[in-house]
């Protein structure tokens, strides 16, 4: 975004009385010299997820609200600008469906179309626009940029007004954006110096806008990650042959050769950045400052002698030949850390904000939104890229998950267009006298820029207790979108944009009511005035987690169980296990469970728990199944377990006595008597004899597995 003090404002409110103020108080409150967005680029070598993430935040005023939305496809449509003469119809009978993050029309005299920012159209394209950076004064002088001070009459030029519509409005994949965005600068130029980031599943460029026609694209390496603050002298080398990875203007080298402009490295190969940006001693202060930041965020830290460090100066006041791109410390980097790093602030280390109130931080206090893509590869174009997107600054926001590119209603928890700005304040400047008044119903941008106003002016005592409640939420809506994306990947295309649509109502609105109860402990704890023990969420358990547990996830996945019922056999009347389950509620909350007499009509119990007793009083045989269910209402059912109860085994008869108290032994033979094997007589007794003994064994068999 244009956020150089000196010029941004003022376009913005060149009607508007109040706009002058805002334009005031935005100068009143950035750092004196410096722009203030920081681009961040993290390949997936990196990553925990395999995945690559780029994004970026956006700096202009304290409290200023930005509107995330879809926009819908266009027939006829023209480009305009309100801070250039740019003029451009749309190459297509109709434009793309995409998704975009705004300012409110109040701030362009009504416009709706103004800085669409950042967001993915219906084909996965996605687009941040824009980085700012800067040019030296040298080539300025020989390319100028065409907006309203061209000193040529070059005033059409484009600009971030449109580079986000343009890009996704009119573009299937990355590659195809960059090639047409270098034939509009080169016949329409540029109205500044910009450097915008376009992906795809297969590819991730920067495109950089250098001057007023002079422009180079090169896809981001895989090898290294990038923390950009707003600095066009950060130094890169590309094939500029190689037109598969890097696309570039035809007079890139001519130009500045012909002026004796063009720098080169010591092999001789040409220096883009050191040709076209301002050189180290012409960056800001807070831009340098920040880039240090950055580095010691990802563990990539600088050695001293490459930077001096003046606290009363309001930071790093020198830095030599810093590096677009470097090999990071920090491996296997989860979301939550690159989320995170938008919000850095140099915590323990020599550039720490905290500890010097004079120092300008990556995640500052005129962040207007932040947001981060997921972009995966070997998914279908329309769920590759996952949209994190925070509507205010990020050190005290959380961040959903969208799926942008299948997206058709925009969540009415994230306001629109046609909202109600007041809430603002007049100049827009950091007042906790408008954080402490109602904000507008249902609107999770105005909530967390109320959030950050509050917790930011009361650091010492609110803070703490602030971001640990928000890094709680943060990461369980990661948890559950992993489950809920792993639900999106099993749907079929034809139903992804209605579970599409259902996951952003879903999350942000429970994400809303979240910080919205936030917001208003936060008040009652600002307004008692007694700020000795310091804030502490009542839903932020001692653990360091929710207290009260999302549903985000258990509105799209149903528990599952983990252990089985067991089978079992008892004899009637004997002592019986209690048939359990072990359910997993897929980090989606508290379970329910309640057993079952499972037949055509399955009866319940009244049973309600995760173990149930087993009865064995009446002889029969008794299937029971828990259904377990989650706090959404899904729910999922057991195996059945089959219970039999058997009669008791019966105990054999005493022998009959004879009188005298001697049991009867029968006709016992005597020794002689005992038949021979050659007495045909003998084989009938043999046989009954065998009979018997089979008998008996064949009872005591029995008896034993009865009674085992």
């Amino acid at each position: 975004m244009l956020t150089n003090p000196n010029r941004a404002p003022l376009p913005r409110v060149r009607v508007a009385a109040a706009g002058l103020m805002l334009g005031a108080a935005a100068l009143a409150c950035a750092p004196s010299d410096a722009l203030a967005c920081t681009q961040v680029w993290v390949p997936d070598a990196f990553t925990q997820t395999g995945d690559r993430y780029v994004g970026r935040s956006e700096d202009y005023a304290s409290r200023h609200v930005k509107i995330f939305g879809v926009q819908e496809p266009v027939a006829g449509k023209v480009y305009e600008s309100e801070e250039s003469d740019f003029h451009m119809k749309s190459r297509l009978p109709k434009t793309y469906r995409y998704t975009y993050v705004r300012d409110h029309p109040s701030d362009w005299d009504g416009s709706h179309f103004s800085y669409s920012e950042a967001g993915i159209n219906e084909h996965g394209v996605s687009c941040s626009a824009t980085l700012t950076t800067n040019a030296s004064d040298e080539i300025l002088a020989v390319d100028p940029l065409c907006d309203f001070d061209n000193p040529n009459g070059e005033t059409g030029g484009i600009g971030e007004f449109n580079y986000a519509d343009v890009i996704l409005g009119e573009n299937k994949t990355a590659r195809e954006a960059v090639i047409l965005l270098g034939e509009v600068l080169d016949e329409h130029g540029t109205s500044g110096n910009d450097q915008i980031t376009i992906s795809d599943t297969d590819e991730s460029w920067l495109f950089c806008a250098l001057s007023g026609h002079q422009w180079i694209a090169f896809q981001l390496p895989a090898d290294q990650v990038s923390v950009n603050p707003n600095m066009g002298n950060l130094l890169f080398d590309v094939d500029l042959d190689d037109s598969e990875t890097c696309l570039h203007s035809k007079d890139l080298l001519e130009l500045p050769r012909q002026h004796g402009l063009l720098e080169t490295y010591e092999d001789g190969a040409p220096n883009i950045a050191g040709t076209y940006g301002r050189p180290d001693d012409g960056q800001g202060v807070g831009q340098m400052t920040r880039y240090v930041q950055g580095r010691h965020y990802f563990g990539a830290s600088l050695a001293q002698e490459l930077y001096d460090l003046d606290a009363s100066r309001g930071g790093v006041t020198r830095l030599d030949s810093p590096a677009l791109f470097f090999t990071p410390g920090t491996k296997d980097m989860d979301t939550a850390f690159i989320l995170r790093s938008l919000a850095a602030r140099g915590e323990g280390t020599d550039v720490d904000a905290n500890a010097h109130a004079g120092f300008y931080a990556i995640g500052n206090n005129r962040t207007v939104e932040s947001h981060m893509f997921q972009i995966r590869e070997e998914l279908p174009d329309d769920i590759a890229t996952v949209q994190w997107e925070a509507l205010s600054r990020a050190e005290f926001s959380v961040f959903v998950p969208l799926y942008s590119a299948l997206i058709t209603e925009p969540s009415p928890y994230f306001s629109n267009l046609d909202c109600d700005e007041s809430h603002q304040g007049p100049d827009q400047s950091d007042d906790v006298a408008f954080a402490l008044q109602e904000e507008p119903e249902d609107s999770l941008p105005f909530v967390l820029m109320d959030i950050n106003t509050l917790a930011y002016n009361h650091r010492d005592s609110m803070s703490s207790g602030t971001r640990a409640y928000l890094d709680a939420l943060q990461n369980q809506i990661i948890e559950q979108h992993a489950l809920v994306d792993a639900v999106m990947r099993q749907t079929p295309a034809e139903q992804r944009a209605e579970l599409a649509d259902k996951a952003q109502d879903t999350v942000v609105e429970q994400t809303y009511r979240k910080c919205d109860a936030l917001l208003d402990e936060m008040r009652a704890y600002v307004k008692a005035g007694d700020f000795d023990a310091p804030f502490s969420p009542s839903d932020l358990a001692q653990s360091g987690d929710l207290q009260a547990p999302l549903t985000y996830a258990a509105t799209f996945v149903a528990p599952s169980i983990a252990k089985q019922p067991a089978d079992a056999t008892y004899e009637q009347g004997a002592e019986a296990a209690d048939l359990s389950v072990e359910a997993d509620g897929n980090a989606t909350g508290q379970l329910s469970y309640e057993w079952f007499v499972a037949g055509e009509t399955p009866t319940s119990t009244g049973i309600k728990a995760a173990s149930m007793p087993v009865s064995t009083d009446a002889v029969g045989t008794t299937g029971y199944f828990c259904r377990v269910t989650n706090a959404a209402g899904l729910s999922c059912d057991s195996a059945v377990a089959t219970i039999t109860v058997t009669e008791p085994a019966r105990k054999p008869e005493p022998p009959k006595k004879e009188e005298g108290g001697k049991p009867q032994t029968g006709n016992k033979p005597k020794p002689g008597d005992l038949p021979q094997t050659g007495d045909p007589a003998s084989m009938t007794v043999l046989g009954l004899l065998a009979a018997g003994g089979i008998g008996a064994l064949g009872y005591g068999a029995s008896r034993r597995r009865k009674t085992r």
